[in-house]
């Protein structure tokens, strides 16, 4: 005899709309609630669990995919750019796209394989990005590749991954959360003086020096950062607010220029990057995935990269300028190319991107 399981409610959010990630569940179901995708996307913002492409046509126009060729999608994310790329192949050719994150590349692979993309035509490969070397060797190298270097909106806004200082959540700011060690642990890990050279050179932080006496402090005090709240406290505190009663911060005395929560809001966006950058070792990554590129890349391979802040841009363009005066790379591109401000209103989260590109001698 079969038992009946008791129907269960969905929890109700207070308010109009839900303002915890998990309880935007019609946003995070874009397949069954389409119009409130679309509703939230022409607002300027992004549907909760997705990722809206950044440059599309301006990578597209990069790239010049033809069919039949051979490229990869060096950070799969939530696979905006690898379906483009696939529709321009139109089942001819094929391409490879990386990514390490285990959570968020499964979800993007069943997405896109009920779309018809095929192990004919679409390889995903679970590894770093560093290693292009490995992967072009399966492919016979390519003629096009993308290397998307910023972090994915679905990363971001879920508050179990720690991305953001915005929502309460672990400390842990790992693109891959199955190996490594999360924030909460690196910054018990580093001391004073290593914490502040980690601020000013990941994210230009001006007060790197005051950040990093505060937080040892407090783990000196047994009261070490574990979670995103944590941290913006500290920063919080540090930018000279005092929290007036649970969640409300307020000016801790009269001071001249930029408003004091204005400013420590940015300071805790360039912290939570600087950490993001250490955590994932991001800029060793890139070094080493700039300096076994053109070996990945056949004679008139096309690149485009896109970076989200300076200390990434510069690391591309130096390569890129070496490479060109050594006669490795054709053609470099004379400046950056940036997003639309049509693009950034309906996207703000593209507002820091650069395009830099480069085609194989």
């Amino acid at each position: 005899m079969e038992q009946n399981t008791p129907h269960r409610r969905r929890a109700h959010y207070s308010g109009r709309y839900p303002k915890n990630f998990h309880e935007k569940y019609k946003e995070l179901a874009p397949e069954k609630y389409g119009d409130i995708a679309e509703h939230v996307t022409a607002k300027g913002s992004t549907p909760a669990g997705t990722h809206i492409p950044i440059m599309v046509t301006e990578i597209l126009d990069v790239l010049k995919i033809r069919p039949g060729e051979s490229g990869m999608d060096a950070t799969l994310g939530y696979g905006g750019h690898t379906l483009e790329f696939l529709k321009a192949l139109d089942h001819s050719g094929h391409l490879w796209s990386t990514d390490i994150d285990p959570i968020e590349s499964v979800k993007t692979e069943n997405r896109l394989r009920a779309l018809g993309y095929d192990e004919g035509c679409w390889t995903v490969v679970r590894t770093n990005f560093k290693n292009v070397d490995r992967v072009a060797a399966d492919a016979g190298g390519f003629d096009f590749l993308l290397a998307d270097l910023g972090a994915s909106s679905m990363q971001i806004d879920d508050p179990s991954r720690g991305f953001s200082w915005k929502t309460e959540g672990p400390l842990d700011l790992r693109m891959d959360p199955e190996h490594g060690t999360g924030a909460a642990e690196r910054l018990k890990e580093l001391e004073e003086d290593e914490l502040e050279g980690l601020f000013a050179e990941n994210a230009d932080e001006p007060k790197a020096s005051a950040l990093a006496r505060a937080i040892r402090s407090a783990i000196r005090g047994g009261k070490a950062p574990e979670t995103t709240t944590d941290l913006r406290n500290i920063v919080y505190t540090v930018y000279g607010l005092k929290e007036e009663t649970p969640g409300r911060w307020v000016p801790a005395g009269k001071r001249a220029g930029e408003d004091p929560l204005t400013a420590a809001k940015k300071a805790c966006a360039r912290v939570f990057q600087a950490l993001r950058i250490d955590v994932n070792r991001e800029f060793e990554v890139l070094y080493e995935f700039l300096e076994k590129l053109p070996d990945a890349m056949k004679p008139g391979g096309r690149i485009a990269i896109l970076t989200f802040h300076s200390g990434e841009d510069r690391l591309v363009k130096k390569a890129f300028k070496a490479g060109y005066q050594a006669g490795i790379y054709a053609k470099i591109a004379d400046d950056v190319i940036r997003p639309s401000s049509e693009e950034c209103v309906r996207n703000p989260r593209a507002r820091s991107t650069k395009l830099r590109w480069a085609v194989r001698a």
